[in-house]
């Protein structure tokens, strides 16, 4: 789901305006319809968008690392330094086979000039008289937790190359040359061969005690095997849409299913977050991907959601699909345990006739019970 929509879409469901939104996180709300629609050209740069989707994602109760990867990914600026993390840095001197520290002037030269984006974009704003007086005041903020930052990445990167250094010096001096004596340093004649060979001996007397055991290996994974659902329900504001059709989306019939009511909008018309179809097992299970058949019609955009509870706050998105139709056929990254496996249509789809209706005919899971 882009960025703008999944922000859009947490707002809907907390309730709040952009107005409120905007008191809350103190950004402009231009800025913020802008980012829901996906642009970030009133956002000043990589810097200051990445601030104000993490801004917005906490106000509206959103993961927010999962929104900063994909603007990484889709709009960041080439080579920008503004998003140099300490886990990438870090990372070069954890590589297999590195005996050396990373060069420490570039990594801190890395680093300085990440902490030192927001002082010259401060510095730009404030030659050109700044744009207002709130943005002025932000800069300023900005910048001041900038340095910072940056001056605890400086030390932190500078005691972790210091730690690792030590640790790849030699510590163990060269023996004693053969024929010295220990203490005097004179030539005895000899090398004393006795204290050795008492070493030897107590090596050998001691190793079958340091002899190390295998570890029992890991119970071997239960088998993914189809879960069928005890009872489905409609899902939603007063009472979800078309109760009654609910149990037909399990009934293993492609003839007959469930389906929303018409709406004059894929979004509802602009009445609810949402309205989807609740699948509630006989116990908690552990749920790895599900099918879906959606019939003829294409554009839906849905969530399955598990949880522990029959509440959307408590029901975790695990997968998505967008401008879906026909069989739709979903796998969870990690496997997701709960009672309850909602599917919720956040958008959809147009039929022939011009009218806004989602339909669900067969649902199959999958996962461990």
């Amino acid at each position: 789901m882009p960025i703008g929509e999944s922000l859009a879409q947490a707002r809907h469901q907390a309730g709040l305006t952009v107005a409120q939104v905007s008191r809350q996180t103190r950004i402009r709300e231009t800025i913020i319809r802008g980012i829901e629609d996906d642009d970030y050209s009133e956002c000043g740069g990589d810097f200051y968008a990445r601030g104000h989707i993490r801004a917005i994602a906490k106000a509206v109760g959103a993961d927010a690392e999962p929104l900063i990867q994909e603007y990484d990914a889709r709009h960041r600026e080439p080579g920008a330094v503004s998003t140099v993390s300490l886990e990438e840095l870090l990372a070069a001197s954890g590589r297999a086979g590195q005996r050396h520290p990373p060069d420490l002037p570039a990594a801190l030269g890395r680093v300085t000039a990440a902490a030192a984006a927001p002082v010259r974009r401060m510095a730009g704003m404030e030659a050109a008289g700044g744009r207002n007086r709130y943005e002025r005041t932000a800069a300023r903020r900005t910048a001041k937790w900038a340095v910072f930052v940056g001056l605890a990445l400086v030390i932190v990167v500078a005691g972790f190359v210091a730690l690792r250094h030590l640790a790849g010096s030699p510590s163990v001096a060269a023996p004693a040359a053969a024929g010295k004596h220990p203490v005097t340093g004179h030539n005895t004649g000899h090398s004393h061969p006795r204290p050795a060979a008492k070493s030897s001996h107590r090596a050998a007397r001691t190793s079958p005690a340091k002899t190390a055991h295998s570890p029992a290996p890991p119970p071997p994974a239960q088998p993914v095997q189809a879960l069928v659902p005890a009872q489905a329900s409609a899902f939603g504001p007063n009472g979800g849409d078309n109760p009654q059709l609910a149990r037909l989306a399990i009934s293993g019939r492609h003839s007959a299913g469930w389906h929303t009511d018409w709406y004059a909008s894929p979004r509802f018309g602009n009445l609810y977050p949402g309205t989807g179809l609740l699948l509630t097992m006989s116990r908690a299970v552990a749920i790895t991907g599900a099918q879906i058949d959606l019939g003829n019609a294409t554009g839906a955009s849905l969530q399955l959601r598990v949880g522990g509870k029959p509440a959307l706050p408590d029901l975790r998105p695990v997968a998505h699909a967008f401008r879906a139709g026909g069989l739709v056929r979903l796998h969870l990254a990690r496997p997701a345990r709960g009672r309850y496996v909602l599917i919720w249509f956040i958008k959809l789809p147009t039929d022939s006739s011009g009218q806004f209706q989602a339909s669900v005919y067969n649902v199959a899971l999958q996962g461990r019970g």
